[in-house]
């Protein structure tokens, strides 16, 4: 550095940035080209500079320290989670799952419990045999308003152990608001109280959470990120402003309460989210006057996303999983648990459980993302989005805030109507092909044909299960509100492909390929895959050497549908001549949108694909031409 070896480097200011990028474009808008506007309601820079940061009020703290944005401990270790059902009161074959899967690199358990069914001291010794509860994490998972029995009885069976009751870490998911936000059911009057028996039944264990707001029901309703935040912070405030009217500290409320979100697949997006998601509750906490320390801690479960899983291509949903997981690790929560590549279309094999697990522990033990905390701290473009994710989610917050909080403005059908403005759009995006989703709407798998598992109520939004349902029923709850409908993303475009495997028809595409080498052969990548989204089979060729010859093949091959592949300037005359040659014999497909579409549609030829179709309805379209019925 004496030696100022960078000196014929100086710096470059943004002006001078801004000129070469103009002068690239040609003319081309800038902001359509190269500013992302994003659902969340804001714009992102092409880049981001040292100047960027000027400004931004969160930064400057330390790991550990207040707002937390780069966390809450000085530390990023997390627990690996995994779920094993005890539903049916099987807790000696759960204990025996747990027990194995600990032995093979799960640190943390959440035990799914039979519904309105109290575990007695008994239970608890035998569903946590052999489990030491000063080391491995356990949480409660389908809780009810018959919590209050099962937490104090967990508490007597901690306090005959004889172990250190702080060092016991267990989550119990009691979440009245659950029933509202999934099934519109809410018993109001009586919710809260039950709610506050449970937290001072739990309050002499700081280790006992008692709590969840479950920010992964608005994530697996399509929301966007800013929404699954803001809304989870309204949960979390209702919570705190109904248990301090009866009577409860806010530092005690706030030390009960753990978040549950899920990971989506915009990397840097989901780990700005996690940082904004810190900062934001450290400050509702604070302004209930709850001094600096644990309560103002956000505690944070996160789950990959099930709105990103697939049916078909489902090892694909690996992949998404592992980068899903990398944003929730780097972010620094506290527990992960990755959602295993078949759980949308089956119960998760051991395979795919293993796989889900070695997802983390690749992370840990290989990768070592829990030596380094917060390494996004500093970045330009990280910290601009933790700023505008932070900004945009606390506008919303304070909009249901002023409107009467969550369950007035849920009653009211507000949050449900924000969330699906936004599903509606990711939906469009989808069918358009203007959002991806690998192996579905873009790039599938050619050959796979669906099993005979998978049916048509894996893959119809319009078919609800009763999964997850609590215990606050019908019998002894008004029904208050529309409540969100959880589906994946993949979900229309699945039912599309299925309803060709299941017509008892093999469907295929012929690309008469001619004319100009480079664009007979892009054209015909383009619409091989378009035409398989929907489970049509492609017959590819390289290029035919006249009209006649493709013609011949196509009809030989018995295809029923025909795409002419070229360039736009060979198709006023090559086309007409294809489409008498072929008759009625096959479904005649342009693939493009040449300047002499006008021209051909007068002639009769009606069927074109290109980049601006819907590709959804527009294979609906030719399904019904095919006498293929939807599902």
């Amino acid at each position: 550095m004496a030696k100022k070896l960078f000196t014929e480097f100086p710096p470059v200011p943004t002006e001078k940035w801004e000129e070469v990028i103009i002068k690239d474009l040609k003319g081309a808008d800038y902001e359509k080209k190269l500013v992302w506007r994003t659902q969340e309601g804001f714009n992102v820079r092409p880049y981001y500079r040292a100047e960027n940061l000027e400004g931004l009020k969160h930064l400057g703290a330390e790991p550990g320290e207040f707002p937390y944005v780069r966390g809450t401990k000085k530390n990023n270790e997390w627990f690996i989670n995994q779920w094993v059902c005890c539903c049916r009161s099987q807790y000696a074959e759960a204990n025996a799952k747990a027990v194995e899967i600990l032995a093979k690199g799960v640190e943390s358990i959440t035990f799914y419990l039979e519904r309105e069914k109290v575990v007695t001291k008994a239970d608890f010794a035998v569903l946590l045999k052999d489990i030491d509860l000063t080391k491995v994490p356990v949480n409660f998972g389908d809780c009810c308003i018959k919590t209050a029995e099962s937490v104090k009885n967990f508490i007597d069976y901690v306090d005959g152990l004889g172990i250190d009751k702080d060092s016991v870490k267990a989550f119990f998911d009691f979440n009245p608001l659950k029933n509202l936000t999934n099934k519109g059911y809410f018993c109001e009057e009586s919710a809260f109280k039950t709610l506050a028996g449970i937290v001072r039944s739990a309050e002499g264990y700081k280790g006992i959470r008692v709590i969840e707001v479950d920010a992964n029901a608005f994530n697996n309703a399509g929301s966007s990120t800013v929404q699954e935040l803001a809304f989870a912070l309204s949960e979390g405030s209702e919570y705190l402003a109904r248990l301090t009217e009866e009577g409860i500290s806010a530092e005690t409320v706030a030390a009960k309460i753990a978040f549950t979100f899920g990971v989506g697949s915009t990397y840097f997006m989901e780990i700005a989210k996690f940082r904004a998601a810190r900062m934001l509750w450290a400050n509702i906490v604070d302004a209930y006057g709850v001094a600096e320390g644990c309560a103002r801690k956000m505690n944070i479960h996160a789950v990959t996303s099930e709105w990103n899983q697939t049916v078909y291509d489902s090892y694909v949903n690996m992949l998404r999983a592992t980068t899903e997981a990398m944003s929730a690790a780097i972010a620094g929560v506290d527990y992960l648990e990755v959602t295993p590549f078949d759980y949308a279309f089956e119960a998760p094999t051991d395979f795919s459980n293993r796989i889900a697990r070695n997802v983390q522990s690749i992370l840990k033990k290989e990768s070592h993302f829990n030596k380094v905390v917060d390494p996004a701290a500093g970045s330009y473009y990280v910290e601009n989005l933790t700023a505008s994710i932070a900004e945009q989610a606390w506008n919303t917050f304070k909009a249901v805030e002023d409107a009467g909080g969550y369950v007035s403005q849920f009653k009211a059908g507000a949050i449900q109507s924000q969330i699906k403005a936004v599903s509606d759009k990711k939906d469009a995006n989808l069918a358009a092909r203007k959002m991806t989703l690998l192996g579905t709407n873009q790039f599938p798998n050619f050959l796979e044909k669906a099993e005979d598992k998978i049916t048509k109520e894996i893959v119809s939004r319009d078919i609800i299960t009763e999964m997850g349902m609590v215990c606050e029923s019908k019998q002894c709850c008004e029904k208050l509100a529309e409540p969100l409908l959880p589906y994946r993303g993949a979900e229309a475009f699945e039912a599309l492909r299925l309803a060709t495997d299941r017509s008892g028809k093999e469907p295929k595409a012929f690309m008469l390929t001619f004319g100009n080498l480079a664009m007979c052969r892009a054209r015909a990548q383009f619409s091989s895959n378009f035409f398989a989204v929907a489970g049509i089979r492609n017959i590819d060729n390289n290029r035919f050497e006249t009209i006649e010859e493709g013609v011949k093949a196509a009809l030989d091959s018995k295809a029923e549908i025909v795409v002419a592949c070229s360039s736009d300037e060979e198709y006023a005359e090559a086309v007409p001549q294809i489409a008498k040659l072929l008759g009625d014999k096959a479904i005649l497909v342009v693939a493009g949108d040449p300047e002499c579409r006008p021209a051909l549609e007068e002639q009769g030829i009606k069927n074109y694909v290109n980049v601006r179709c819907n590709v959804l309805e527009t294979l609906k379209g030719y399904q019904k031409m095919l006498g293929i019925k939807e599902i």
